[in-house]
């Protein structure tokens, strides 16, 4: 006669784990914007190759082109989150990395620290570049 109270203890179980929500906590965010941010770097990448390796051609772009290509805000839009995007992406999937294989805590913030400085010197030189130049 317990097997059959194992069994509805179990199956109770099982349904109370498979509609519990889970929490949405930063590594959850963390894990969705890397699936949407590398979608959208995917058609970002994708467009920018096309039109700078394929339409044009490579021997061709120079700073004249990129001055006439800039002379549309749409273009430094466009370039601008091309660069957000991917450093954000990329130093999210750093970070993860740091968190798994450094052991040390001392270490682990050392190297977060320093990832997110050079970061924020690149966010910040790159931008400056797409919004000062010509």
């Amino acid at each position: 006669m317990s097997a059959p109270a194992t069994d509805r203890r179990a199956k109770a179980a099982t349904r109370g784990a498979l509609t519990r929500k889970p929490k949405a906590n930063f590594e959850t965010w963390s894990w969705y914007f890397m699936r949407v941010s590398g979608l959208i770097l995917l058609f970002l990448a994708l467009t920018h190759f096309a039109i700078t390796h394929i339409i044009n051609d490579v021997v061709e772009t120079d700073a004249e082109f990129v001055a006439e290509r800039w002379d549309n805000p749409l273009w430094r839009l466009f370039d601008w989150a091309l660069l957000a995007l991917a450093l954000v992406h990329g130093v999210n999937g750093v970070r993860w990395s740091i968190d798994d294989y450094v052991g040390s805590a001392n270490r682990r913030a050392t190297l977060k620290a320093l990832l997110y400085s050079v970061t924020g010197i690149l966010f910040a030189y790159g931008t400056l570049v797409i919004v000062t130049y010509g």
